[in-house]
């Protein structure tokens, strides 16, 4: 790699950090609060990470969450401290999103602590490998509410990596709101 394309790629993860997101989406407050829930109680409680899809209308423009589909009903096995999703659960996934003309908007999944940074088996392994899909976190596993500014907050950019928002930046991205 030459040193005009490591200063452009570092221009380029720069300038993604600093330009909001045209990825904002919004999921209904109660959704969230049951999401959160199901997410630590499939957790086995603080156990170990648990995750799921969050999916939208295929025919809104709007990127309103309308249905969630955890990751452990699309493979059984896969919730085994971290979380392996195999090849025939995307397949499932799919097909879901067809019949019901529904896409995946983004994924998330928790992590044991606060920190809702990701890590670099996150970084390397995007859940969906195609640029603006997002990737959120939770923290404590999901055995508490948690509040938008709680969330890590990552869009997947290709090439150029990601470009995150923690705390209050997260909520640029997402919107948790009530009826």
């Amino acid at each position: 790699m030459t040193l005009i394309t490591r200063a452009s790629s570092a221009l380029c993860r720069w300038w993604w950090r600093l330009w909001p997101s045209s990825s904002q989406f919004v999921v209904d407050q109660e959704m969230w609060r049951g999401l959160i829930v199901e997410l630590g109680r499939r957790g086995l409680d603080g156990q170990r990470e648990a995750g799921a899809f969050l999916l939208a209308s295929r025919l809104e423009d709007e990127r309103r969450v309308a249905r969630v589909i955890y990751f452990d009903e699309l493979d059984p096995c896969c919730l085994v401290g971290h979380i392996h999703l195999r090849s025939g659960a995307f397949s499932k996934l799919w097909d879901l999103c067809e019949a019901d003309g529904l896409r995946v908007i983004a994924d998330v999944h928790t992590h044991p602590s606060v920190c809702v940074a990701q890590s670099d088996l996150d970084r390397e392994n995007p859940m969906i490998a195609r640029t603006g899909h997002l990737a959120l976190i939770v923290p404590c596993y999901g055995t508490r509410p948690v509040k938008a500014h709680e969330v890590g907050v990552h869009e997947y950019c290709g090439d150029l990596g990601w470009k995150s928002w923690l705390g209050p930046k997260a909520e640029r991205v997402l919107r948790i709101r009530g009826r």
